[in-house]
């Protein structure tokens, strides 16, 4: 198998002398290039001759690729619809040999040489144990050349040194703290799973606050006492900074972590920790799931409804459900992890397929926030400013009490919109279907989906009217300016992806805040998620209505969770905590459901909407994107995908029509949407279907089963 979007692997002659078994890494031809490939499972092709095959050049000095992962790879390539071999590629991160580490130690039966006093130094570092030669040259307080003198002399020889761990190893029996009787259940159900070595799946949800990682801790520390690996994947990395201070708390040394943002020297060391078992513990992104891990033992998925474990570009997939599929090939437990599970998990509780552990109740006595709905249609915030009498009062009552307030925007940016006041020209993408956002900081107009940028001109691009550009609609920059002029005193912290660049900036953040370094926090959907902020009282949401709008089957459900969420930042000590949602739609069923506290009603709702239709988790859906250079050509693919399409008893298939984003990065979108029942799989369908198209040059089709993004 190569790591190229090929329909499978190729066969090649094995040499004579050499002996390959499935899972080895060897070089060979493609081409007139040399690649690295992987031995796969499976008969060979056998259309060609031996005599015909080209051999393999190489094996290389490398671990092999486990079974579970191969198995992995083609699991995910069969669900997806993607090529083998591109789904190998993200699974392919095997670093480079690295040659052993060599120092210094006296020989056996050192022979006669001339003794000086620099040399007497260099012996006498050596007494205790070999050194390598920088340290031993510094030690002794000699030169290189002393050094290679002796060597010359052969009075010390070199030696492999011993390698140093590069993690730490956890303290499972270090005390953790002390369980509630809810949280202590929870946990021995969950141990008792990591103890039976077998698959299972589990959600554990419950309120936010109410101690859900103290809690899968147990898990993880029943995990390493059976001498076994443990995987925790978190959708954002920003939030592991948090999540490391609690582990370290926990076992007494960090983890080892797994992102894009590593350098190549870490992503070598960790990689090579992970497959050696020296790391016994890994917090991660996706890519996380595709680490050599020899036996893996636990796996958990921590807020498990976040769509940022939706890969949406190359391999389509989703790391949450994928992640259950290794801990199944791994014979190991599964928790996910939610105080807003999505509908898809509920189902699969419904149905038996999960076990639900629930905790009812915030750790420590905590009650949960009071939810107060802001009617903006009742009391609207002065001309031209977002923050309502009420809220701005609240914000202003909570900063005299000392306590920390939070101001809740999900959109990133000055302004999503730039308008002309006397033509009405608006600020465009070139290459998207999108506005601009104004970042005024940066004195910039930005693309969100393809990232162009223009400077903020100073004359309509359109009628060439002077000052005439003015921002629509608030973003967390313009919020800030707005609060600012508010409360002049406060010390203000804007968390948002612009701004927490990484997990060290995100740690940073969160220190500040528990330090009480901040009084008013300004944040995006970054700040929804994990975070433990004791001395946060007051939560206001400036549009809780952003996320209802447009055709999103899930748009209601991600509000829930979404502002659920960031509700559940405040009031987790003893203060109580206040939540003021500003809305046009206080009548909304989202916005009825904060405001009692009816998550569970509203998503036996949001399930009994979907259930007639057979949407998902009733149903499933499958999305196929005809992209294209131009409009015209995108339209005659799409039809004729469409004039192809199968008919059959329980699915239907809806399109084409533009994407609501027709036009990304350049290229002209059409969607089918392919519906079925339940028992219906959409592989059988699409495959024979997909296998039928000869797509022009230029056009594309791209598959994605169990969409989340309908854009």
């Amino acid at each position: 198998m190569l790591p190229y979007p090929f329909a499978g692997p190729f066969d090649y002659r094995v040499p004579h002398g050499m002996t390959v078994a499935p899972g080895d890494l060897v070089q060979v031809p493609l081409g007139p290039r040399a690649v690295v490939g992987v031995v796969w499972d499976g008969e060979p092709d056998g259309s060609v001759g031996d005599n015909r095959l080209r051999p393999i050049a190489a094996q290389l000095d490398v671990p092999p690729m486990r079974a579970d992962i191969r198995q992995l790879i083609d699991w995910i390539a069969a669900y997806t619809l993607s090529p083998p071999g591109e789904v190998l590629a993200m699974a392919l991160r095997v670093p480079p040999p690295v040659a052993a580490a060599t120092g210094w130690q006296i020989a056996d039966t050192p022979p006669e040489f001339r003794q000086t006093a620099a040399r007497a130094r260099v012996m006498a570092a050596l007494a205790n144990g070999p050194l390598a030669g920088p340290a031993l040259a510094a030690a002794a307080e000699v030169t290189h050349a002393v050094v290679r003198g002796l060597a010359d002399a052969g009075v010390i020889v070199p030696v492999a040194l011993a390698h140093a761990p590069a993690f730490a190893r956890p303290d499972f029996d270090r005390p953790g703290p002390v369980l509630s009787d809810s949280q202590e259940t929870a946990a021995a159900a969950l141990r008792d799973s990591v103890a039976a070595r077998a698959f299972s799946v589990t959600l554990l949800d419950g309120v936010t606050g109410s101690g859900k990682t103290e809690v899968y801790q147990e898990a993880i520390a029943a995990c390493l006492r059976a001498g076994r690996q443990a995987l925790v994947l978190l959708p954002e990395i920003a939030l592991s900074g948090q999540w490391l201070d609690r582990f370290t708390r926990r076992f007494g040394v960090a983890p080892a972590v797994w992102h894009s943002d590593l350098s190549s020297k870490t992503r070598r060391t960790t990689w090579r920790a992970v497959q050696s078992a020296e790391a016994s513990v890994v917090v991660g992104a996706r890519s996380a799931l595709f680490l050599p891990f020899p036996d893996l033992g636990l796996v958990v998925i921590d807020e498990e409804h976040e769509t940022a474990f939706k890969q949406e570009d190359g391999v389509i997939y989703h790391a949450r459900d994928m992640a259950v599929v290794r801990a199944r090939l791994c014979a190991a437990p599964a928790i996910l992890v939610s105080a807003t599970p999505s509908l898809e998990t509920i189902a699969n509780v419904e149905a038996g397929r999960y076990r639900r552990l629930h905790l009812p109740d915030r750790h420590g006595g905590a009650l949960m926030p009071e939810v107060v709905l802001v009617d903006l249609r009742q009391t609207p915030p002065t001309r031209g400013h977002f923050i309502s009498p009420p809220l701005e009062q609240a914000v202003a009552d909570t900063l005299a009490r000392g306590e920390q307030a939070m101001l809740f925007l999900n959109r990133r940016g000055y302004a999503p919109l730039t308008l002309c006041r006397t033509c009405g020209h608006r600020m465009a993408c070139p290459n998207c279907t999108a506005w601009l956002v104004e970042h005024r900081a940066r004195r910039q107009l930005q693309c969100h989906h393809c990232g162009h940028t223009v400077p903020i001109p100073e004359a309509c691009p359109e009628c060439g009217s002077a000052h005439s550009l003015t921002p629509v609609g608030p973003g967390v920059e313009r919020i800030t300016e707005e609060a600012a002029a508010a409360f002049p005193l406060a010390r203000v912290l804007v968390m948002a992806s612009d701004t927490l660049t990484g997990p060290d900036s995100a740690a940073a953040a969160a220190r500040q805040i528990e330090a009480r370094e901040v009084d008013l926090i300004i944040g995006t959907q970054i700040v929804a998620k994990g975070w433990h902020f004791p001395h946060l009282t007051l939560v206001g949401v400036i549009d809780a209505d952003l996320g209802l709008g447009g055709g999103d089957l899930r748009a209601a459900e991600r509000t829930v969770q979404l502002l659920h969420q960031v509700a559940g930042r405040a009031g987790r000590a003893e203060a109580p905590g206040r939540v003021l949602l500003q809305t046009f739609s206080p009548e909304h069923k989202v916005m009825q459901a904060l405001a009692h506290g009816d998550l569970a009603g509203f998503m036996a709702a949001e399930a009994a909407e979907r259930r007639p239709g057979h949407w998902p988790p009733y149903g499933r859906l499958a999305a196929l994107i005809v992209s294209a250079d131009s409009a015209e050509a995108a339209d005659i693919a799409a039809r004729e995908l469409s004039r192809s399409a199968p008919s059959g008893e329980g699915f239907s298939i809806l399109g084409p029509a533009p994407a609501p984003l027709s036009i990304l990065r350049g290229r002209h979108r059409r969607r089918l949407l392919l519906k079925t029942r339940r028992d219906i799989a959409v592989q059988g369908i699409l495959r024979p279907w997909l296998a039928m198209q000869t797509t022009p040059r230029g056009v594309e089709i791209d598959v994605d089963v169990d969409p989340i993004s309908f854009l």
